[in-house]
């Protein structure tokens, strides 16, 4: 008798040795590839807020920008505006003595320079440098 079955119209012999191609991916496979791809979510949402608060904080200074340009404001006024605007926007990672308000040679220079460390796993951190600097003209 010979040694052949029919698969949907084609014969294949079972001494023949034909092998499909395996598809897929296996169990360890999966849990590696889950487990990457949680880690960098994960990182996403450590950093999302910190982001979040460096727009804050980044339109605090703009908006002053927007304010005081041209204006021929004084320091005192700059200031004033900022501390205002920090609480409006609720900036808490800074406070508005850490924006540096200094006169140049062109107006006044309103910089928010600061690192934000955010916890991730364990002992690991990440630490995010800003620099937000605008010239408000005279």
């Amino acid at each position: 008798m010979n040694d052949c079955y029919r698969i949907r119209g084609s014969a294949v012999s079972s001494r023949s040795g034909a092998r499909h191609g395996q598809r897929g991916i296996t169990t360890l496979g999966l849990v590696i590839l889950v487990a990457f791809i949680g880690l960098f979510v994960f990182a996403g949402i450590r950093l999302l807020p910190v982001y979040l608060n460096y727009f804050k904080v980044a339109g605090v200074v703009n908006g002053v920008f927007d304010e005081f340009d041209g204006q021929n404001a004084s320091r005192a006024q700059i200031r004033t505006s900022i501390s205002r605007r920090f609480g409006v926007e609720s900036v808490s990672v800074i406070t508005a003595r850490d924006v540096a308000v200094n006169t140049v040679d062109g107006g006044i220079e309103v910089s928010a320079k600061y690192d934000h460390t955010s916890p991730f796993i364990a002992n690991i951190s990440f630490t995010v440098h800003f620099d937000k600097t605008v010239l408000v003209r005279r």
